[in-house]
């Protein structure tokens, strides 16, 4: 029997904007039984533009997922393909369609081997849970965290600085050297769970309310739950794209017999 069983939904809302920018997808892979994949994109660069980043990000990750195999290849090796694969075609698409096409990337892969590797590229974060308890979470691209690391500005002043929004390091760039951040977590088991997400849900909550909803809900219900709370929490502003992926492993059911073991006759 497996140890646990993986429960996953996806939810947006448009926020206030004139259009859906962001994109999110789940993915099996043909030639790696028991793989999964989430796939998590905001794309930036005007209407349009960003969309067309985004769904290059899904697109690009289905089709390397696909050709993946664990016999001969590397997770790590595989997710780093994806965002370098993603970021070229990006910027070859901004010079033919004349916009300026960018977009941020998370990607999370859970494995038979009871493994989650994730990588990340720009603000899009993803939360890794233990039951309600928040365990991790990505390290936005972001200039407010370059000015965090190097102590120039207070970690609780970070959310509402007026360069919060600046990220250092975005698919499809013409400046600077891409970079595709990536971990991973070891001994999955029940209760565990992640959240992949844009800065459109993120920046309505605190670690401590996104892990007790996923942990008391099922993903569909916390999905409804928590885009309706940053609607709310939102109103009065012009909103961003709200878009997140709930992924969460959970205890299979107990198998009872239903049968009764009865004396075999002896054989004449």
């Amino acid at each position: 029997m497996s140890q646990y069983k993986i429960e996953a939904a996806t939810g947006q809302h448009i926020g206030d904007r004139k259009e859906q920018q962001d994109r999110i997808a789940l993915f099996a892979a043909p030639k790696a039984p028991g793989y999964m994949m989430a796939v998590l994109a905001d794309g930036m660069g005007g209407l349009a533009g960003g969309a067309l980043a985004a769904e290059q990000v899904i697109r690009t990750a289905q089709q390397v997922f696909e050709r993946f195999s664990p016999l001969t290849d590397n997770v790590e090796t595989m997710l780093n393909m994806i965002g370098h694969e993603a970021h070229t075609v990006i910027k070859l698409s901004g010079i033919s369609s004349e916009k300026q096409p960018h977009s941020t990337m998370v990607l999370l892969v859970l494995t038979p081997e009871r493994s989650a590797i994730w990588a990340h590229v720009g603000d899009s974060r993803l939360y890794r849970f233990d039951g309600p308890n928040f365990a991790e979470r990505t390290t936005d691209h972001s200039y407010v965290e370059k000015m965090i690391s190097e102590g120039r500005l207070a970690r609780e002043d970070a959310k509402d600085h007026r360069l919060s929004n600046l990220l250092v390091n975005v698919l499809g760039t013409a400046t600077g050297e891409l970079f595709v951040t990536i971990n991973r977590h070891d001994g999955l088991k029940p209760g565990d769970s992640f959240m992949l997400c844009s800065d459109g849900l993120w920046h309505y909550f605190n670690d401590a309310e996104l892990g007790a909803a996923i942990a008391m809900n099922s993903p569909r219900e916390a999905s409804e739950m928590l885009i309706k709370k940053a609607r709310a929490r939102a109103a009065g502003s012009n909103a961003d794209n709200c878009t997140m992926a709930i992924v969460k492993l959970v205890a299979p059911p107990k198998e009872f017999k239903d049968y009764k073991a009865e004396k075999m006759r002896r054989a004449v």
